[in-house]
């Protein structure tokens, strides 16, 4: 008897005992695809953290935001108030709410025109926004700039998202082809963010949650390198800040390249009725001819695919109700955690707390590095430990680091105080104790656990609310931070400790471990947990007789 891939309910499944008669090996092809994948979380990075060095620097503040630099130079303005302007946040914010809104026109000309043709238009524009940020002269160049930066990264990686990550194949847990019927309009997605779904159905099972964190990898290094530019920049005054930005051109000029280098995919090839030629793919890719399992699999989850007609009105359904509940709050909850505000914004924050310009661009640098090797250590302990224990623990950290910043700067530091070297060094070491929780749980984390947990029938649409929820509340934190540090000086830190506070208990109470168990099987999941049980209906049929059966990975 067929088992539906991932509990799905659709009119067609996938064989599940195909599976372990998938034979292959990881060719030159996977290679240059996860490359580019990881050029794409680069690219993601190097924006976080290029925007936060050049926004501290005396130049750009004098030419762009001119009562900010006043601001900052007045010894009697409050420290936690000298940054606190809504231009100066809008040049940080519009970035990713032009990247959400561009994925949403990205779509439908992918569609009409080709993945080529998107993927042109992406890099241009991308190309477009690094040259008017670099050679800005108001500010109105510098805002579309921007903008056109966030449209670059949302059009020119809508091909990788849609050949590439979409369209996927795995060991262990079936093919997934993700598209829906060309006429169907595609919920908004940022494509970088949707690799953690491609890396989660690329792996074997006990290695899904370490290979799914190499685009986190990939962003971190990204932040590393714009903090480390961003340090040697700052001394090439006044035209610096011009270079730092300009340079974020490479990165998405690798990706163009390398994206239009890429072969179409044999689901691709299958889509389009070119069966024989997409099993000639295969073969390639695999390094094999004997691809007969994984090919008849690509086929049924072709046809699977294209009979699945209203995927987000499928997630509203009662039974996937777990599912949407985790897809909304742990995008949310990692945004809360106040990790977007340092990374943004820690230039200028160290440099409100009395660190001169050359020591605040060196701690923002550091966190950098704290983060990019912190990921380092959730990969290899990942599958060992679990999600909910690193989730935990690094929650655990994050609210203490917060608390004991909040306390120093509340006793130690105000409008006519600044921070004693003692007291900087043991702020910027607690800060960085706060980024490596943040790196081992919640940032890969964030990310992983919602890749892995959608059923076949529903997972484009689970992965895209998703990202939509991230952007949005990466919208809103990065335009709202300077203002609310304004207001509530050193009670912010405490305000985002309140938040990890609610998301740690949420996870102990709600979130069942995901460590080594197959996506296929992630529905037995909830039926087993104490709260979803009363919400998830009973399976009919073969997914419950496979239950009754018992599961390797219970």
């Amino acid at each position: 008897m067929e088992i539906m891939a991932g509990g799905s309910f659709g009119p067609a499944g996938v064989a599940k005992e195909r599976a372990e008669h998938y034979r292959g090996k990881v060719t030159v092809y996977v290679i240059i695809a996860c490359s580019v994948a990881a050029v794409g979380g680069s690219i993601f990075g190097y924006d976080i953290g290029i925007s936060g060095g050049v926004t501290s620097m005396d130049p750009f503040l004098e030419k762009f935001f001119h009562t900010v630099y006043i601001k900052k130079k007045h010894v009697h303005e409050s420290n936690y108030c000298k940054y606190n302007n809504q231009g100066l946040a809008a040049f940080t914010s519009s970035l990713y709410f032009a990247g959400l809104v561009a994925s949403l026109v990205a779509s439908p000309v992918t569609r009409k025109y080709g993945r080529r043709a998107s993927i042109i238009c992406g890099g241009i524009s991308f190309l477009v926004g690094a040259t008017l940020n670099s050679a800005a002269a108001n500010m109105a160049m510098l805002l579309l700039g921007r903008i056109m930066l966030g449209v670059g990264i949302g059009f020119g990686n809508q091909v990788s998202c849609f050949t590439y990550l979409f369209k996927c194949y795995k060991k262990k847990a079936k093919i997934c082809f993700l598209f829906q019927k060309p006429h169907n309009i595609v919920f908004p997605m940022f494509v970088l963010k949707a690799v953690p779904l491609y890396l989660s159905e690329m792996a074997p099972t006990h290695l899904r949650g370490g290979l799914n964190m190499l685009f986190q990898l990939a962003t971190t290094l990204g932040i590393f390198t714009a903090n480390m530019i961003n340090y040697g920049t700052q001394k090439l005054q006044p035209w610096g800040w011009r270079l730092s930005i300009g340079l974020a051109a490479f990165p998405a000029l690798l990706m163009t390249v390398g994206g239009l280098l890429l072969p179409e995919t044999p689901n691709s090839l299958i889509e389009q009725g070119l069966k024989e030629k997409g099993r000639k793919v295969l073969e390639k890719i695999r390094g094999t001819k004997n691809v007969d399992a994984e090919f008849e699999d690509m086929v049924d989850a072709s046809e699977l695919a294209n009979s699945i007609k209203h995927p987000f009105h499928n997630i509203l359904e009662k039974r996937n109700r777990p599912q949407l509940v985790m897809a909304i709050f742990l995008p949310t909850f990692q945004i809360l955690t106040g990790i977007n505000s340092i990374l943004f914004y820690a230039p200028m924050l160290f440099q409100s707390m009395g660190f001169g310009g050359n020591a605040s661009l060196y701690s923002s640098a550091l966190t950098g590095a704290v983060l990019a090797s912190s990921t380092l250590i959730s990969i290899a302990t990942v599958d060992r430990l679990g999600r909910r224990a690193l989730l935990i623990s690094g929650g655990i950290q994050m609210i203490a680091c917060q608390v004991i910043i909040a306390i120093i700067l509340g006793l130690k530091f105000g409008k006519d105080q600044e921070l004693s070297k003692g007291f900087s060094i043991l702020v910027v070491l607690v800060v960085c104790l706060f980024v490596l929780a943040f790196g081992w749980s919640w940032g890969p984390l964030g990310w992983t656990v919602p890749s892995e947990i959608f059923p076949l029938e529903i997972r484009s649409a689970g992965q895209s609310i998703t990202v939509a929820v991230n952007l949005l509340f990466t919208f809103i934190i990065a335009q709202s931070f300077l203002s609310l540090l304004c207001a509530f000086k050193f009670g912010i830190f405490l305000f985002f400790a309140g938040w990890i506070t609610i998301m740690t208990i949420f996870v102990y109470a709600f979130l069942p471990e995901t460590k080594g168990v197959p996506i296929e099987e992630m529905i037995f999941l909830w039926r087993k947990h104490w709260f979803w049980k009363r919400i998830v209906p009973e399976v009919a049929g073969g997914v419950a007789s496979n239950e009754r059966q018992g599961n390797s990975w219970n």
